[in-house]
């Protein structure tokens, strides 16, 4: 099986510079029609040029491919309406969104401002938000959509000075998870990404030598995949430099404590039995963990339910 994305119609934002432009390109060259957004700001969200949505809208065009360029600012719901009008004047719907826009206001907890968290917040994950809502009616209409959100190690699993940023890509997760679940029914299905590569986002954090490995082109293959027809849904790939993963939230067994232990010195006596995770599992949905705990209490108790 070949994947290909002939007459679908995808959005990519953030798609004036690395990852976004890598993303864009290669949906481009599978087939699809593409919006090619980008804000045109700084790495800290400041300034605006329609200059490298314009320079990526060429390089497609140059290839053979058909794009078309947009500067929404994905945090102004208004703006990424218009943009989702535009798109579907021009060539009739959305299949696929790739919501990758983002910024950077990196400093230690102490030193962050309110107005750095609030801005990171408005684009990332407002921002996602905003895109996702765009497409949603369109997507439910047609039977069909793919949708991929853009996650990160430092919202997964955390990263120093980056309070704001990890906040954001960790609600990523989240989203993804009730998305999924309400898009089943309508051939929506909707899945994240966790890149790491050399961007102009990464280019001060790592050596020269690291840097070389990790090209945005290694990421794509990865998105492509999870905008494909027969993508899996609820799925968040870690990529970076040709190495790609599945991760995973999950929960460990457990144990049922009888009343007379419901303390902090019974958890504490049986820390080391709650957090065994060799029978870990990741739960399907909110209610399996509700369920799952019941269903113990019941058993200990000789409750029939």
């Amino acid at each position: 099986m070949t994947i290909r994305f002939d007459g679908r119609v995808a959005i990519v934002t953030g798609a004036g510079n690395g990852l976004g432009r890598s993303h864009a390109l290669g949906l481009a060259s599978l087939g699809a029609k593409v919006v090619v957004n980008d804000f045109g700001s700084a790495r800290d969200g400041t300034g605006a040029s329609l200059g490298p949505a314009d320079a990526v809208v060429e390089e497609i065009r140059t290839a053979g491919g058909e794009a078309i360029a947009n500067g929404a600012d994905v945090s102004d719901f208004e703006q990424v309406t218009a943009m989702v009008a535009q798109a579907t004047e021009k060539w009739g719907k959305v299949d696929a969104l790739v919501a990758n826009a983002g910024i950077l206001r990196d400093k230690s907890f102490a030193k962050m401002e309110p107005a750095d968290f609030a801005k990171v917040i408005g684009v990332h994950l407002t921002g996602t938000f905003n895109c996702c809502k765009a497409v949603w009616a369109g997507m439910r209409e047609q039977n069909y959509g793919r949708i991929v959100l853009t996650s990160s190690s430092s919202g997964l699993f955390g990263n120093f000075g980056q309070a704001n940023y990890g906040s954001a890509k960790a609600a990523m997760a989240g989203l993804m998870n009730v998305l999924a679940e309400e898009g089943r029914k309508t051939n929506i299905r909707v899945n994240a990404i966790a890149p790491t590569a050399a961007t102009r986002m990464t280019e001060e954090l790592m050596p020269p030598a690291a840097l070389g490995l990790m090209k945005p082109e290694a990421i794509t293959p990865a998105v492509l995949y999870l905008l494909s027809e027969d993508a899996p849904t609820k799925t968040i790939m870690g990529a970076g430099a040709g190495t790609f993963a599945v991760i995973r939230i999950v929960e460990s067994e457990g144990i049922n404590l009888p009343d007379a232990e419901w303390t902090p010195d019974a958890i504490a006596a049986r820390f080391a039995e709650i957090s065994d995770m060799s029978n870990g599992k990741a739960l399907e949905q909110a209610f399996a963990q509700t369920m799952k705990y019941v269903q113990q209490a019941a058993a200990a108790r000789g409750v029939k339910l």
